[in-house]
């Protein structure tokens, strides 16, 4: 298994390693060794279609030529094929198969029938509807303290850049009890930190809610209480692990939600908030279901809160339409509110949104050159941020002997914390901050402090 992109797509890798697991197919690391290689692609943006085209390639470079060897085959999995369901079986025939997410559940049946069936079939459903439920098998493809936990599937914001909805469906949730049931066998095998995950954390429970009040009445009108209740059901799980929120939506918060956070003993003290600008032109253009107001407001009231927050967020510069006026606002913006952690992006037109077709497209060397100036900001206000830490004592949770995070790093996303002697992989422990780097710090253990 070979899978690219997000947490999201690698928790769909972990079900069909399940599937087959349990269908008593032996799972190799070899692929000189493996009669069936899949690669779990991600179709999100161009750089990341490259990239899983050329793991395609490169699949079948390892498999072979199928001269002589009938039993090595290649499936292709995950949002490249969701995508384009119709298009890749005539221009990739190196793959044997193609399946998007209604058949992760079930990709054992498939690769039997691939075993003798005919090269280069399209097994994807439009519009998919699968979600995983508390007893899916599943393999673990991250360390034994920490897993995904996808507590729904798909989008319905109609963002004019992304085409997350067209690959992964309407949002549809899971049920609490189904989600609490699997932190808790999570837990009770040694996890130390949940991270939740889905497109929009913060729509949790929405639908489910208006499925039962009917549609005329619509959507909770509290915005949020699904999340709540969510995290008072994990918060009642015995034991000592984080919860941490990823992929939270601006225009989902509510001070209830942010009161339940605050409250939670479980819940880490770190939002994760894609924004994607600030500017009202631009949050319009993108659809983003927010204003400048709202966003600014909203920060406020998350620090006020829930003191001691680090908060992530995403930015998107170059987009259709952004002018250097735009731009000089979100560099404002970000100065003044000074993000923990941040990333940002450079616009990428992809077909099929409304923004492709947008007038005021960004020359490239424009979107680089903004990107650059938004990174060397955020870059000098990390290495602030980072400094103010040095002779503080914070709790870390070992990712090896001598590398720690903090509640403000999450795993493969964020910094982490070098440690000066080492600690048990997988606990956690008080350290004390002696360093500090742009991204990263560095700590000795507390006990080791004379």
């Amino acid at each position: 298994m070979i899978s690219l992109g997000c947490a999201k797509n690698l928790s769909d890798a972990e079900v069909m390693l399940g599937a087959l697991g349990r269908a008593g197919y032996p799972i190799t690391a070899d692929p000189d060794g493996a009669d069936v290689l899949i690669v779990n692609t991600c179709g999100f943006i161009e750089s990341a279609r490259e990239e899983s085209v050329a793991a395609i390639f490169d699949a079948r470079r390892q498999l072979g030529h199928r001269r002589g060897k009938r039993h090595r085959k290649l499936i292709v999995a995950g949002c490249l094929s969701q995508r384009y369901p119709s298009e890749l079986p005539g221009s990739m025939p190196e793959a044997d198969a193609f399946i998007g997410l209604d058949q992760i559940g079930h990709i054992d049946q498939i690769v039997a029938d691939v075993w003798e069936g005919a090269p280069g079939r399209s097994y994807v459903t439009p519009k998919p509807r699968y979600i995983p439920d508390w007893d899916t098998p599943r393999v673990r493809l991250t360390p034994r303290h920490y897993a995904y936990v996808k507590i729904a599937e798909g989008c319905n914001h109609p963002c004019t850049f992304c085409a997350i909805p067209r690959m992964r469906g309407r949002h549809r949730s899971r049920h609490i009890d189904s989600i609490v049931s699997e932190a808790q066998g999570l837990v009770a095998a040694g996890t130390r930190e949940l991270l939740l995950i889905s497109q929009d954390t913060t729509y949790f429970g929405m639908d489910l809610w208006k499925e039962k009040a009917g549609p005329r009445q619509g959507a909770d009108p509290s915005r949020g209480p699904g999340l709540i209740q969510l995290i008072e059901g994990l918060d009642a799980i015995d034991g000592d692990f984080w919860v941490r929120l990823l992929y939270t939506h601006p225009a989902h918060w509510s001070d209830a939600l942010i009161a339940a956070i605050a409250s939670s003993r479980k819940v880490a003290r770190y939002i994760d908030i894609p924004l994607q600008h600030i500017h009202g032109e631009m949050l319009r253009a993108m659809r983003r279901e927010t204003s400048e107001a709202h966003i600014v407001d909203l920060v406020r009231r998350i620090r006020q809160g829930i003191p001691g927050v680090a908060l992530r967020t995403t930015f998107i510069v170059g987009f259709p339409g952004e002018t250097e006026a735009h731009f000089e606002r979100l560099l404002q913006f970000i100065e003044e509110t000074r993000f923990e952690r941040l990333g940002v992006f450079t616009y990428s037109k992809e077909e099929g949104t409304r923004a492709a077709s947008m007038p005021g497209q960004v020359p490239a060397r424009t979107r680089q050159r903004r990107f650059e100036r938004a990174m060397e900001l955020q870059q000098r206000l990390a290495r602030e941020i980072q400094g103010a830490r040095v002779g503080t004592r914070i709790r870390v949770l070992a990712d090896a002997p001598k590398i720690a995070r903090s509640e403000a790093d999450a795993p493969g996303i964020d910094g982490t914390v070098l440690l000066e002697a080492p600690l048990p992989v997988g606990e956690f422990a008080e350290v004390d901050v002696v360093g500090a780097s742009d991204y990263d710090l560095v700590a000795r253990p507390a006990e080791a402090t004379g």
